[in-house]
């Protein structure tokens, strides 16, 4: 089963949940992938032991235009709904700024007079490492100046594949990133905090999951620092409380030192172990031991 472990703000523990998860089930000798699709700020590395097995490009076609057959219709630019195209009829420039294309080929579509060709660029990376356990770690990278993220992750989590437990780190916000992890899950797991900013966030990210058909269930970290208006929303609307894990001060050290706390922390070894247990007898479809 797919794992997307997300949230719809940054700074609620979504990676701690996420590392910490494949912590607990690798050391167990479960079979289990761990997917950074934070492609913009991907940090999981940093918490484990790994040696690099492989790095992939990934690319889209972006256009380029030949102004000796450009005709100076302006129909590419018209189309294209990213304003990639930089069009000033009357000083007769045209202009691709490949920073902000997003590949989706409209202008091709558009030149009616064959003046359009396509190139590739390269927008990332997916490294595959492999643990110190013997588990596969993928990481999504964009490169500076590239804006469009889904193809990298997309690609990131095709190379997961589908052995076993697959945890996708999904990135934050709930705009197309998360939308496009989350849609490739057997399960979401939304991390929050008990704040009133958390809760706005959990509405919009239990709402975009409703739209696409996924009920989530939730971890509210930090419980313990805010109110309940969190809970009650949990309660009101039906959804799972995964678990509750309290503020402490050795746990943000350990965070803050790329440390694990499953490995420092018997009682919280205790309570990832029965969270990926009750996870995947709930909702998974097979078995994750080797």
């Amino acid at each position: 089963m797919r794992i997307a472990v997300a949230s719809g703000k940054g700074g609620t523990g979504k990676t701690f949940v996420a590392t910490n998860l494949f912590n607990v089930l690798s050391r167990r000798g479960d079979r289990v992938t761990l997917t950074d699709c934070d492609a913009e700020a991907p940090n999981d590395l940093l918490f484990f032991r790994t040696e690099k097995v492989s790095v992939k490009e990934v690319t889209h076609q972006v256009p380029v235009i030949n102004k000796d057959v450009c005709t100076w219709c302006g129909r590419c630019s018209q189309w294209c709904s990213f304003n990639a195209i930089f069009f000033v009829p009357n000083a007769k420039v045209i202009e691709v700024i490949e920073s902000i294309c997003h590949g989706c080929g409209a202008c091709s579509y558009a030149c009616n007079d064959e003046a359009i060709t396509e190139k590739p660029l390269t927008l990332g990376t997916v490294t595959s490492y492999m643990t110190d356990k013997n588990n596969p770690l993928i990481e999504a990278r964009l490169h500076v100046n590239e804006i469009s993220t889904v193809r990298v992750i997309n690609a990131a989590i095709k190379e997961s594949g589908d052995e076993g437990v697959v945890i996708l780190d999904a990135p934050p916000g709930t705009s197309c990133p998360f939308i496009q992890t989350v849609d490739k899950a057997d399960f979401v797991v939304l991390v929050t905090e008990p704040t009133p900013f958390g809760l706005s966030d959990l509405r919009q990210s239990v709402e975009t999951l409703k739209e696409m058909s996924k009920e989530p269930a939730v971890i509210i970290n930090r419980s313990d620092i805010g109110d309940r208006d969190v809970a009650g929303y949990l309660e009101k609307e039906k959804i799972p409380l995964l678990a509750e894990i309290r503020y402490d001060p050795a746990i943000a050290r350990a965070y803050s030192e790329g440390r694990l706390v499953t490995d420092e922390m018997p009682e919280l070894a205790s309570l990832f172990e029965e969270l990926a247990d009750k996870i995947i007898d709930r909702y998974g479809t097979g078995s994750s031991k080797r």
